[in-house]
């Protein structure tokens, strides 16, 4: 049970991090700082998708399936909901450039607005 938990709350962090590379960039409207978080966390997460590597989040949650003897049926919200969102079906090598493109293209977009308002 814990084990399960365990990955459920991994795929949880994983999505919210997903998202945060793709939009985080809105925060620094707000709050300048938050580009000396979102900046690093954005290159990692487009890095990871131009280069077609694994996410480390994502051996330790099959990791934690493993030890939890996941097996049938998978059940539960997240996993449900939150994988499909992650990990795709047929996700391609294009795809995965599509979707480092999209990243860079949404943040450069907010950067750029970030910086005109700053001027």
């Amino acid at each position: 049970m814990f084990f399960r938990l365990a990955a459920d709350f991994v795929v949880l962090v994983h999505a919210t991090f997903v998202v945060f590379v793709l939009l985080g960039g809105l925060l620094v409207l707000r709050w300048r700082r938050a580009a000396w978080v979102h900046l690093p966390a954005a290159a990692w997460g487009v890095l990871i998708e131009f280069a077609g590597w694994i996410c480390p989040l994502t051996p330790l949650e099959n990791s934690l399936r493993e030890r939890g003897g996941a097996a049938g049926y998978p059940g539960g919200f997240i996993e449900h909901y939150f994988l499909p969102l992650l990990y795709p079906g047929g996700l391609t090598r294009a795809t995965q450039l599509a979707l480092g493109t999209v990243a860079v293209a949404v943040n450069a977009l907010i950067y750029w607005r970030v910086m005109r308002r700053r001027a």
